[in-house]
């Protein structure tokens, strides 16, 4: 199955709104690739929410785009931020990441004109396996929120 940030929003808007809020706090964010090892990679990304897409944009022949050409499996973690707070929550993303060609300059114009990003650059739309939210309720209980396709959020609580 695959779910794009668009699908992911109308199963579950109040979860995509938290998630994006968390992803806009700050400009940089962890992206979790594997190597050719299988070993994982964590290096920093800035990703963007446009027209229904997570989009995922990074600089030519970097190690992270050459992780995802390999194995698309990625996952991103959300910038916490300073401190412990964590205001929103901890947030992950995982999924497949999905190159668009060169030759697709229509998708590729649409991005550079709302990012304006240096060029050459590779660009990866994704496809969402999971969305995962951790918070702490009522300074007791620790709550993680699940997503995955096609099925309800579920939330599990733990003290």
């Amino acid at each position: 199955m695959h779910t794009n940030w668009a699908a992911f929003t109308a199963a579950e808007p109040d979860l995509a709104k938290t998630v994006e809020e968390r992803f806009a706090a700050y400009t940089h964010h962890v992206l979790a690739t594997l190597r050719k090892d299988g070993s994982p990679r964590t290096t920093g990304l800035e990703a963007r929410f446009l027209n229904g897409e997570l989009w995922l944009g990074m600089m030519p022949a970097s190690l992270k785009a050459l992780d995802l050409r390999r194995d698309p499996r990625f996952a991103l973690q959300a910038n916490p931020g300073d401190g412990t707070g964590m205001g929103g929550g901890d947030v992950r993303i995982s999924g497949r990441a999905v190159e668009v060609p060169d030759d697709d300059t229509e998708t590729r114009r649409g991005y550079v004109e709302e990012v304006e990003p240096p060029e050459p650059f590779h660009l990866f739309r994704t496809e969402l396996t999971e969305v995962v939210r951790t918070r702490v309720e009522d300074d007791t209980y620790l709550v993680v929120q699940v997503w995955k396709p096609g099925e309800p959020v579920r939330a599990l609580r733990r003290t």
